[in-house]
């Protein structure tokens, strides 16, 4: 079992897309521009079925990275910018299925400041739509709820029913790193 110094992050990338990016930092017309293209040129990739319905996606995310943002400053966080980067802790071979098996990019979760990073246990927008709140963890409450399961990654998902934990990078100078 890995120590918690030992932890990865890793962010999924479609084949067909550029890496490290996030479709609600650009301005509006060209996300929802963007989104139709994908959503048109991908229509068989789960990982873009969201944007089939931008629309209502794009607002929902809007509010959600708002609340998370929020939620961040309130717990310490640092945020550099207002839409994160979006990773999963030690990887997860459901969501790389879901982006076609494409490019992954790897960082060290010791290698973040911990004002820089949050996770969420599952998906932060699937908790948003449905409860319009998120249980947001700083380093800290990481640490505290592996600890409190043994250390093990598995049997916190065993417990809670997900696939995998959600983190949120909110300072872009680690990407250098990878």
């Amino acid at each position: 079992m890995k120590t918690f110094d030992q932890l990865v992050l890793v962010n999924y990338c479609h084949p067909g897309c550029v890496p490290l990016k996030n479709i609600m930092r650009l301005p509006e017309s060209q996300a929802f521009q963007l989104a139709r293209t994908l959503a048109e040129e991908h229509p068989e990739t789960t990982a873009f079925y969201r944007f089939a319905d931008f629309a209502n996606y794009y607002a929902l995310r809007k509010a959600q990275d708002a609340y998370l943002y929020k939620r961040f400053l309130l717990l310490g966080g640092r945020p550099e910018e207002a839409h994160p980067l979006s990773f999963v802790l030690e990887g997860s071979a459901y969501l790389h299925g879901w982006f076609g098996n494409g490019p992954e990019t790897r960082l060290l979760l010791k290698d973040i400041a911990p004002w820089h990073i949050s996770f969420t246990v599952g998906d932060s927008g699937a908790a948003f739509q449905k409860n319009g709140t998120v249980e947001l963890l700083t380093v800290s409450g990481l640490r505290q709820l592996m600890e409190a399961n043994s250390g093990s990654l598995g049997q916190i998902l065993r417990k809670t029913g997900y696939h995998y934990v959600e983190a949120q990078l909110w300072c872009d100078a680690y990407l250098k790193q990878a």
